[in-house]
């Protein structure tokens, strides 16, 4: 087991040895796969591509691992018949779903005009008109809900539907009350470093959100496709400032994201960053009523993976790990499961190695970040100030500096 943990420094006693025999005895955590929330009754998030493009938006993932594909077979929903039109010479079609889609019940349900739109309560001017809605290929899905590509009034856009639990009235009051907060989140959220929302509808099985698509991807998949090349730096600080001066945004308003992390961070034209997927932040005054479990363990704040009280510094936390990844361009604890990190993160203090040819004032913020002690922690505010004060450094004194990651593989560090 202690070959699993290869690169890693804990602290507080014990070695590595320690660690992969305490972890063995966490039957919990065993249970969970590398892309699992704290707990399968969680909001999870789902960040997938197509054509380079990623969505904004999560899906209410409950029941098993294995319920995620039964949504087709609702028992309410009708099914219509349709030509055998292939994919390939299927074409966007105004007000309803185009061919490739016709077999899928809960786009049906959407565009269904016999079932009148609901509008949205104290949010009706955000109401979507649906015959300006074009429906394109689904390309991810939980156990409740769908996310698509779509058109509406001409702009590219991404759509999440969400199923409404026919025979589960506690699970459909509890998705609709979280429907209508995402939805109270993005009207209110305006700035240009978070995610725009063009609208939302319910009809009585389903409901809907569409927000701005992003064309470049997100952060991870970026990442991803550089292959852990040098990234440059004076891009990676700049791409920190997007999304640091998006969440001193969302906390001045009162607002925690919490599940904030590369997956989310969205690419555009301009490689400008907008923070994406609230749909399982919540209002901070809300927090004795939070439920824990929430957020993605490589990025997710000790207290958190802990089910201790936690504030708004948890997103500082996650931010932390989000300006590691730009600087080095590397997956976060690469060498563990997610599970792995989460338990080495909270009982040996594990943190990911700062390269040392890292620009000190950068690792000191990423040290500061992601701190055990939320106090500790600086606000989004001072991560600004601080960020700031580093691109005037890169720009005065290391014009044209890449960093090169000279770590042959992932390390973690006290």
């Amino acid at each position: 087991m202690g070959s699993k943990f290869g690169g890693i420094m804990g602290v507080g006693g014990g070695g590595g040895n320690d660690l992969g025999a305490n972890f063995c005895d966490l039957a919990f955590y065993q249970k969970l796969g590398d892309n699992s929330n704290m707990s399968i009754d969680s909001l999870q998030s789902l960040q997938t591509s197509t054509g380079g493009g990623t969505t904004s938006m999560s899906v209410e993932s409950v029941g098993s691992n294995n319920s995620h594909t039964f949504i087709l077979q609702h028992g309410g929903l009708r099914s219509i018949p349709t030509n055998n039109s292939s994919v390939e010479h299927s074409v966007f079609r105004r007000g309803r779903v185009f061919h490739a889609l016709s077999d899928d019940a809960l786009a049906q349900a959407l565009m269904d005009s016999r079932h009148p739109t609901e509008g949205l309560v104290n949010y009706d001017e955000w109401t979507i008109d649906l015959r300006k809605l074009n429906m394109g290929m689904p390309f991810a899905q939980g156990a409740f809900g769908k996310l698509y590509r779509g058109t509406y009034q001409g702009e590219d856009v991404a759509v999440k539907l969400l199923e409404r639990p026919e025979n589960n009235p506690e699970r459909a009051q509890f998705m609709e009350q979280q429907f209508a907060q995402e939805v109270m989140m993005l009207a209110t959220l305006k700035h240009p470093n978070v995610v725009r929302f063009i609208g939302a509808c319910k009809k009585p099985m389903v409901w809907c959100i569409v927000t701005e698509y992003a064309k470049g991807g997100s952060v991870r998949q970026f990442l991803t496709k550089r292959q852990n090349r040098s990234v440059p730096l004076k891009l990676a600080v700049k791409q920190a400032l997007d999304v640091a001066r998006g969440m001193a945004y969302v906390h001045e308003l009162g607002f925690i994201h919490r599940d904030l992390k590369s997956d989310n961070l969205l690419i555009f034209g301009d490689k400008s960053i907008k923070i994406a997927d609230f749909g399982v932040a919540r209002i901070e005054v809300q927090t004795e009523g939070m439920t824990p479990e929430t957020g993605t363990y490589r990025w997710m704040a000790p207290e958190m993976i802990q089910h201790r009280p936690y504030n708004h510094k948890v997103d500082v936390y996650s931010f932390g790990i989000v300006l590691w990844e730009l600087i080095t361009g590397m997956l976060p604890f690469q060498n563990m499961s997610a599970v792995q990190a989460a338990f080495a993160v909270v009982n040996k203090g594990v943190r990911p190695i700062i390269p040392p040819d890292c620009l000190p004032m950068l690792g000191e913020i990423m040290s500061r970040c992601w701190d055990a002690n939320p106090d500790v922690r600086p606000t989004f505010a001072e991560v600004v100030r601080l960020l700031e004060n580093a691109e005037t450094e890169i720009t005065t004194t290391v014009r044209k500096a890449r960093f090169r990651c000279c770590i042959s593989q992932p390390m973690t560090t006290d």
